[in-house]
């Protein structure tokens, strides 16, 4: 069960692993919602993610026969370092069954910790069934990633940081996957100061927790494609739902699309790299009318590789109209580039990439195709850019931009 005592109990007990994670004051989002937004970095943690917490308290209360037995799990990612990392605190060996679409940087980190890595299955719910498999047939003592008391005790610590340190906190936003971080914290939250309004943030396309709340019980989805892989869940816990359903205020839902602003965001307003998952409560604070309060918004992780961030930042600066490319037809002859070329900068455009194309007609004298990826500062500015290729006679054509 959860209580204030274990609560408590765990909070201690947790500060022998992690790291303080200071509310961050966030000038940016504050002034975009008209509330004293402040940040929760758990993307800071020892592991990169807040799951270390639970796992830590979680084997604390295991007796010495279970942990010399050895521990299994499944986990998309940050589990699985929590689970790798507390148990070599401990002394346990550790096996973590992975789905195959994790990301290198967390299966490497996790292998890091002294962890045995299998990976098996597209989604969490795969790699789970796996585990549990595994664990009869070896023997193991399985380490659920969010349906155990003990595991949301854990998540749970983070309320108590919260509280201690802005005690008149309104509201707490938290990311939801399989639901051990929301019903940890809200639960805790709720025995604290039953008027702060927790609020649970899913992506779109795997708001499992939405799902159960309206049909009262675990409802398996068709599907969890989100590139927030940490929280792609398709079922929530059986054990802690009805501690989130009494709990949990409001779950609000977050498009993938939503993440990419929310990432460039981050990075370019607080020199922060968080997860697409640890994102959901950033994107999310839209949603709400905070006006005069003051919410925090937990970052449970940032645990993302380079080639997703690079990714992700292209696809931000391309939906921010930060980045675009046109195609201009011009006749072949000299200085036509030129003259395209100085349009584009007395307009304050910057080209990033230029592509010259002979062949776009047969007939080279009445036109070549010029494509022009270029920076600008936004849409306003890109849209005067525009206008300044046709007041100078050209016809620019938006196409799909690409960096590389």
């Amino acid at each position: 069960m959860l209580t204030l005592e274990k609560f408590e109990e765990a909070s201690e007990l947790v500060k022998k692993v992690t790291k303080p994670t200071k509310l961050v004051f966030s000038e940016y989002l504050s002034a975009q919602t008209g509330g004293k937004i402040y940040l929760k970095p758990e993307n800071m943690q020892h592991t990169g993610a807040y799951k270390l917490r639970g796992a830590y308290y979680k084997i604390s209360t295991m007796t010495p026969e279970e942990r010399e037995r050895g521990l299994i799990t499944a986990s998309a990612g940050n589990h699985a370092q929590g689970v790798a990392y507390a148990a070599k605190a401990f002394g346990c060996k550790a096996t973590i069954v992975m789905p195959t679409v994790t990301p290198l940087i967390k299966v490497n980190r996790t292998k890091s910790y002294g962890a045995d890595v299998i990976l098996y299955g597209d989604v969490y719910d795969d790699a789970c069934a796996k585990a549990y498999e595994l664990a009869e047939e070896q023997g193991l003592t399985f380490v659920h990633p969010f349906d155990d008391f003990d595991i949301a005790t854990g998540q749970g610590t983070i309320t108590m940081e919260i509280i201690q340190e802005l005690p008149t906190v309104d509201y707490i936003l938290a990311p939801i996957g399989g639901g051990g971080l929301i019903t940890g914290v809200s639960t805790l939250a709720k025995m604290l100061n039953p008027k702060i309004r927790v609020i649970g943030v899913e992506p779109a396309e795997a708001a499992s927790m939405k799902a159960a709340f309206a049909e009262g019980k675990p409802i398996t989805l068709p599907s969890a494609d989100t590139i927030a892989d940490g929280t792609a869940v398709k079922k929530v816990g059986e054990k802690i739902l009805p501690y989130a359903m009494e709990n949990v205020d409001e779950i609000l839902t977050v498009e993938d699309d939503e993440l990419i602003g929310a990432f460039l965001d981050m990075v370019e307003n607080h020199k922060m790299i968080v997860e697409n998952s640890g994102l959901l409560t950033v994107a999310a604070l839209r949603q709400l009318d905070l006006k005069g309060k003051k919410a925090v918004a937990i970052l449970s992780g940032g645990n993302m590789d380079v080639i997703t961030m690079s990714s992700i930042v292209q696809h931000g600066l391309i939906q921010r109209d930060r980045i675009f490319s046109v195609s201009v037809l011009l006749p072949d002859k000299p200085g036509e580039l030129v003259r395209v070329a100085d349009t584009i900068a007395k307009a304050q455009g910057n080209v990033i990439k230029l592509e010259h194309n002979q062949f776009v007609s047969t007939n080279r004298n009445a036109a070549v195709e010029l494509r022009i990826t270029m920076e600008s500062f936004g849409t306003e500015h890109k849209r005067e850019i525009l206008k300044a290729l046709e007041d100078n006679g050209y016809k620019p054509k938006k196409i799909s931009a690409k960096l590389y």
